[in-house]
């Protein structure tokens, strides 16, 4: 869990940051309709989460660094005893300072009164425009309210700043509490990969195996997947997406699982290709072994000081050499990389950021050249070869076959640690773990 005290140093960085005279606004996610009167789970915006811990929609934060009667503001919900008793408890202004540390709360049907005043004097408003096209109107209104009285007196805000330049670089750099709680999610996520393996079989369904790998979150104390789990047995594995998961596990075939948790908020991120019979074929093997020595290489090139696109410079050549190794290309290797050859069977990218959001927020790219990693960046490593029967003139000894090996990486100040290092990755390991099962 995050403390109350992190919550507050992230608050008061973004402050910092902001310089006096300012104001950041940041209303929190809204409620999604399921089907008609039924709605998803609640999950809160990331951002929102990640400077305040509240937990529930209809919200909105203000941050007005020097203000003297308290620099933390939140709109939000008041008690409803007839409403909590439908729909679930609420905070109420009562509970947003005494349990999340406001200074100042009021109901969120009053803020179209109170938070122009907010605004009023204010030279800067921080705010994501894009995110809440009905509450970027009102931001808008208020500041042209304003500007429309300024003969009258009234001090507009003189610039419109966007939050997510700052604060997004804050979210990049994972704190101890940060790490430590990514590190439960990828230690449940690789158990529930784990068992996975140890009940597959021929005959049963990707639903099945999805619903071992949901059981398994549960059990372990994360009640929802970090994205929706793809288990794709056979040709399935070459749809980078594949979410139906509803196909019948074929003897022969390989089984990819691109599945993790979602644990107080942060996500881990993993991805696993194994027998669905419990034995590698010798063309299985081989592909598999090429993917495996790509990622483990790419981790190596995980490291301070290289640059973001280390890791999948690395993978690259290693998967190119594979290919031309397993006859499927011909050529020069350096020439092949340049016209991208690869691309039918590895067209993706090795990794991405990972934290609050499985796809985190930060610049891949600082000045239009590759961002260098830093202790305390967290990414993932995720090589993989699909082999699609639609793609001309391949031998069908490689048809069906989709494979992709994945790991959640700390940058760390001497190098990295593999998060996700305990769910089996050599070939030999997992047979054995299946055949143990």
């Amino acid at each position: 869990m995050i403390s109350r005290a992190e919550y507050a140093r992230r608050r008061r960085e973004l402050m910092d940051l902001m310089g006096k005279n300012s104001i950041a606004i940041l209303p929190s996610a809204k409620e999604v309709v399921r089907s008609r009167d039924t709605h998803f789970s609640f999950r809160q915006d990331s951002d929102f989460h990640y400077l305040t811990g509240f937990p529930e929609p209809d919200a909105v934060l203000v941050l007005l660094p020097g203000r003297e009667h308290g620099e933390y503001v939140m709109f939000c919900r008041e008690k409803d005893p007839k409403m909590e008793t439908w729909h679930g408890r609420r905070e109420g202004q009562a509970g947003a300072k005494k349990n999340y540390g406001c200074n100042d709360a009021f109901p969120i049907d009053d803020i179209d009164e109170i938070l122009p005043g907010l605004m009023e004097g204010r030279e800067r408003i921080y705010y994501e425009f894009g995110n809440h096209a009905e509450f970027d109107n009102n931001i808008m209104s208020w500041v042209n309210t304003f500007r429309a009285q300024v003969k009258k007196g009234a001090h507009p805000p003189g610039e419109l700043i966007d939050l997510s330049y700052i604060l997004h670089d804050m979210r990049l750099i994972k704190s101890k509490a940060e790490i430590k709680v990514m590190r439960k999610a990828a230690e449940i996520s690789a158990n529930a990969h784990k068992a996975a393996m140890k009940v597959c079989q021929p005959g049963m369904n990707e639903l099945q195996i999805e619903a071992e790998l949901k059981y398994q979150f549960a059990n372990q104390g994360a009640r929802f997947e970090a994205y929706s789990s793809i288990v794709a047995g056979g040709e399935n594995a070459c749809i980078l997406h594949y979410v139906e998961n509803k196909d019948p596990l074929q003897d022969g075939d390989l089984l990819l699982i691109d599945a993790g948790a979602e644990l107080d908020g942060y996500a881990a991120d993993i991805s696993r290709t194994f027998p669905v019979n419990g034995r590698y074929s010798d063309a299985q093997r081989e592909a598999y072994d090429w993917v495996l020595k790509a990622n483990k290489e790419a981790i190596k090139a995980a490291k301070p000081g290289n640059h973001w696109s280390a890791p999948h410079d690395v993978a690259v050549r290693i998967l190119t050499k594979g290919l031309i190794a397993m006859k499927i290309l011909e050529g020069d290797l350096d020439q092949l990389i340049q016209e991208e050859a690869y691309k039918p069977f590895y067209m993706h990218k090795t990794g991405h950021w990972i934290g609050l959001d499985v796809h985190d927020v930060g610049d891949y790219l600082q000045d239009r050249e590759p961002r260098i990693l830093a202790e305390g960046m967290v990414l993932t490593v995720e090589p993989g070869l699909y082999f699609t029967p639609k793609t001309k003139g391949l031998d069908k000894k490689w048809w069906g076959i989709g494979i992709r090996i994945e790991d959640d990486v700390l940058i760390t100040a001497k190098g990295n640690s593999v998060l996700t290092k305990s769910v089996p990755k050599e070939a030999s390991q997992v047979e054995k773990l299946m055949a143990d099962g």
